[in-house]
């Protein structure tokens, strides 16, 4: 049986999607497994030599009074490594959250031996995949973690509570004012998709890989400074709505990615200004 495919689990989702047409692009066998698919994952999983777990179904603010939403992640996690201890050839590339599992860093930009100091039931959650995902690994198996900033751009569909440039687009393209949690001071590291799926590629083609990684700019932006970019990109002033500041909500996180740049040669491409401009371009064009 071939097992060089690569198989995306929670590949119908943003980052997913990229990723399979790069993938496809490239002439590598892929398969896709979103959501509701998860029973497939025992026929599909030996045909493939790679598995990039991309499936999440929370958000920080989603499970943020529940959190028992975070069961079906860990659960969904904890069965894929049970299967894995079966094909221990097969290389795992995991997407955890920069943005969420380091809590408030005491230095910036954070690098990935700062201490897991998670803030959101989300980012315990995705701590503690990061876990098992170890236990696993000390084993032998190959896994590698990322630890994605706030990815973004062209292709991202608008959900409540989930990107913010998106969010801020969505508000200056239809017109509605735009929902500030707290000050608007609070920064994050945001990363372009097309570089997260440069990065992700180059995982795929180190298959004995087996370590963690931020992968972000490494340049913060705080929410206003992201609605002042968006407005000078679409000509237009935006209306905000302040709501009171959560306590799930990190006050400022920057990624320090040079753990990546010396394993891959990675830098990430296009800056925010640029990101956003090329994300407007394509909002714009689906009218």
């Amino acid at each position: 049986m071939r097992r060089d495919g690569v198989l995306l689990l929670g590949g119908a989702g943003f980052i997913g999607s990229a990723l399979a047409r790069r993938l496809q692009r490239e002439k590598r066998p892929v398969q896709i497994l979103g959501r509701g698919q998860e029973a497939q994952l025992e026929h599909v999983l030996p045909q493939c030599g790679t598995v990039v777990h991309l499936a999440c179904s929370t958000t920080p603010g989603a499970s943020a009074d529940c959190p028992s939403l975070e069961l079906g992640n860990l659960a969904l996690t904890l069965r894929l490594l049970d299967l894995l201890k079966k094909q221990p050839e097969t290389h795992l590339i995991f997407f955890s959250s920069g943005g969420t599992v380091y809590g408030n860093p005491l230095s910036l930009p954070v690098t990935e031996d700062s201490p897991l100091a998670p803030l959101s039931n989300h980012g315990a959650s995705k701590a503690s995949q990061e876990a098992f995902c170890n236990a696993l690994r000390v084993e032998g198996h190959s896994i590698t973690i990322l630890r994605p900033s706030n990815a973004y751009g062209p292709g991202q569909v608008m959900k409540s509570g989930f990107g913010l440039v998106r969010t801020v687009l969505e508000h200056a393209h239809v017109g509605t004012p735009l929902e500030i949690w707290g000050d608007g001071e609070n920064i994050r590291d945001f990363i372009y998709i097309d570089d997260v799926v440069d990065a992700t590629m180059g995982f795929i083609n180190l298959p004995q890989d087996s370590g963690t990684y931020n992968l972000g700019s490494g340049v913060g932006f705080s929410v206003k400074q992201v609605q002042g970019i968006v407005e000078a990109q679409c000509g237009r002033e935006m209306s905000t709505v302040c709501r009171p500041g959560r306590g799930i909500d990190v006050r400022s996180v920057v990624l320090d990615s040079s753990r990546l740049n010396a394993r891959l040669g990675w830098q990430p491409a296009v800056g925010l200004p640029e990101g956003i401009a090329r994300t407007w371009d394509w909002l714009s064009g689906h009218e």
